[in-house]
């Protein structure tokens, strides 16, 4: 595609590549937090791990197509659904280890 890209389209492309990296960033600082706290208690922390690298992924694929590079429909709308999924999981296991059913 040779479209010219208006001043909008590159803020919002960039905006969208500083993001994923800022979730990559979060994502390596929650990593190393696994290593030094007891994982037991921090179990749905694991799905909130995954779910920030789905996103990571989503902002870059977001960005590719605000530039143009690569264009599809359908991995716009999954990877939110993933993401959605991954942060219930996470909030539903949080609670059971709230309420003493996950040791």
């Amino acid at each position: 595609m040779n479209t010219i890209l208006s001043s909008y389209d590159w803020v919002y492309g960039i905006a969208q590549l500083a993001a994923g990296f800022l979730a990559i960033i979060a994502a390596i600082i929650a990593m190393t937090m696994f290593g030094k706290s007891n994982t037991k208690l921090l179990r749905a922390w694991k799905f909130l791990l995954i779910a920030v690298l789905v996103f990571a992924i989503e902002e870059v694929i977001g960005a590719m197509k605000t530039f143009g590079i690569y264009v599809t429909p359908h991995l716009t709308h999954i990877i939110p659904g993933i993401i959605l999924g991954l942060l219930i999981t996470a909030l539903i296991i949080q609670i059971n280890i709230n309420r003493g059913w996950l040791k």
